[in-house]
């Protein structure tokens, strides 16, 4: 009989799944080392908070590159429905933006956090506020945890501590460290979701220029093109990032020994030769002045000296004495402005860690550990992971319902 829970980890897997055993089960614990809930959900997508995605089944799993199938259970006990009626349920109404993105109609990812936060804590969960260090077991069973206060005892433990991305939110990676002492594996821990560093030096000079409506395609060292999106990206001192740069960052596995490069299309929305009278008219109507100063209408000003001297161009040329090959050397670099993949920022700085607990080590129509009776796992510390547009928060609700499902079906 479980009459005591344990669920570690106050972020949105620990948060659905101590709401729904807490509707169940005797006593629930909820240990999270932060004063509040929901710290890393506060911040997630500009604070704005992408909270799920209006996707089918069909298409949620194709954006889910790690172990798709694993997540088939978990997605239909809980579904992007469920999440977006309970959150209106506590008072969190949401809109659809590009891409079936659901966002808060207040915009704020607050609203989120403290709605999770109040179906989590119910009247029989007490929240502690302490570091959990150590998963208790019993003959292969658990039975308590270890934190750098106390001894909690526990009759099932939902271990959802996040991945090893943002630290500072507390997904510091000691999950992983409590399930290795117990005999899982932890599959090779990688950046995903996170900005790229590129080699060229002239991308510095546009830290801070954002860019709109943009075409980003990713092409590996065989020139084959791997990935391709639309939408927005910034460039950086160190490189570029922003949501289409985050997505495409996914689908470079092995940054460090494969050669890179993203094609940036300025304008996708015209066609070479469309492009080509689109100059044509902007350099006969400026005729008389030099490049640097014809493209203005066309280009963002910070750009335009950049896309110039790429195009061997000096800035001062007449555009009256521009050649045709010269146009359409620019042309080519506004259709196709290039950047080479040096590698990506630090692990701490991702949206979400690829890799974690391997899911063969985990029942997927429950979520318990296959190694440790009454282990449960929930959210980013599974190696599972996804592109941005809200899948990988609902990959934590539906795990952490799961979860919770699993331990409530044996209580039963």
């Amino acid at each position: 009989m479980i009459e005591k829970v344990a669920v570690i980890g106050g972020g949105p897997a620990g948060m659905i799944a101590c709401g729904h055993l807490a509707e169940k089960v005797q006593k629930v614990i909820l240990i999270e080392k932060n004063k509040f809930l929901g710290k890393k959900l506060r911040i997630t997508g500009k604070g704005r908070c992408n909270i799920t995605n209006g996707a089918d089944m069909e298409n949620f799993l194709k954006n889910i590159p790690t172990n798709p199938r694993f997540l088939y259970s978990a997605f239909h006990k809980f579904t992007n429905h469920d999440i977006i009626n309970l959150l209106e349920k506590y008072g969190v109404k949401t809109k659809v933006e590009r891409g079936e993105r659901v966002f808060p109609q207040s915009d704020s990812a607050r609203d989120v956090a403290e709605a999770l936060s109040k179906y989590a804590l119910k009247k029989n969960v007490d929240l502690v506020h302490e570091n959990a260090v150590k998963i208790m077991t019993d003959k292969g069973k658990v039975c308590g945890i270890k934190t750098d206060k106390h001894t909690i005892r526990a009759d099932a433990v939902v271990l959802a501590t996040g991945g090893r991305s943002y630290p500072l939110t507390g997904s510091d990676g000691s999950g992983y460290n409590m399930a290795q002492a117990l005999g899982h594996t932890v599959t090779e821990l990688k950046p995903s979701l996170i900005p790229v560093v590129t080699y060229e030096k002239w991308v510095s000079d546009l830290m801070g220029l954002a860019l709109k409506n943009i075409e980003i395609s990713v092409y590996n060292k065989k020139d084959k093109k791997i990935y391709t999106d639309f939408g927005e990206m910034i460039f950086t001192h160190f490189g570029v990032s922003g949501p289409v740069i985050l997505s495409a960052s996914a689908h470079m596995k092995n940054v460090e020994k494969e050669e890179y490069k993203i094609k940036i299309d300025l304008k996708p929305a015209l066609n070479i030769e469309k492009l080509d009278k689109r100059v044509c008219r902007d350099f006969e109507k400026y005729k008389n002045k030099h490049i640097i100063n014809a493209l203005d209408e066309l280009l963002p000003k910070a750009l335009i000296p950049v896309i110039i001297e790429l195009s061997s161009i000096p800035l001062h040329t007449p555009v009256n004495s521009i050649t045709k090959g010269q146009r359409r050397t620019l042309i080519q670099n506004i259709k196709a402005l290039t950047v080479t993949v040096k590698g990506f920022r630090p692990i701490d700085e991702a949206i979400i860690t690829s890799g974690g607990i391997k899911v063969k080590e985990i029942d997927p129509s429950t979520m318990e550990s296959k190694i440790i009776q009454g282990l449960y796992f929930a959210g980013e510390i599974i190696d599972v992971d996804a592109y941005t547009g809200g899948f990988n928060l609902q990959i934590a609700y539906s795990t952490g319902y799961l979860a919770a499902e699993g331990i409530i079906n044996k209580s039963d």
